[in-house]
């Protein structure tokens, strides 16, 4: 897939999502001051997790890390290309990464 397509779900899944994208060269997501999502230079989408969801997604997809300029993402995982096609599954993801830093302390 090109980085256009991609791009094209990661938006569809933000709106589905009701959230809104930020960056113009680095699409994110990002609430309570922090970032939960985003589409690295790899054409990459990698959602910020709990321990929990990121558990229970390695059980069903398998967590891998995510990598955004040559650095591990902390509590990211990497969204598998089988997932890409799957909108609504993806819209669920970000909105369980919007849960978990809402849950944080605010920056």
């Amino acid at each position: 897939m090109t980085r256009d397509e991609i791009l094209t779900i990661y938006e569809s899944a933000i709106a589905m999502a009701g959230l809104e994208r930020k960056g113009k060269t680095m699409p994110y997501t990002s609430s309570n001051g922090y970032m939960f999502s985003q589409l690295n230079k790899d054409h990459e989408i990698g959602i910020r997790l709990s321990k929990l969801d990121t558990e229970k997604f390695d059980k069903e997809f398998g967590a891998k890390p995510f990598m955004s300029y040559g650095a591990k993402m902390r509590e990211y995982v990497l969204i598998p290309k089988e997932l890409l096609g799957q909108v609504e599954v993806l819209s669920a993801l970000l909105g369980k990464g919007f849960e978990h830093v809402n849950s944080l302390p605010p920056k």
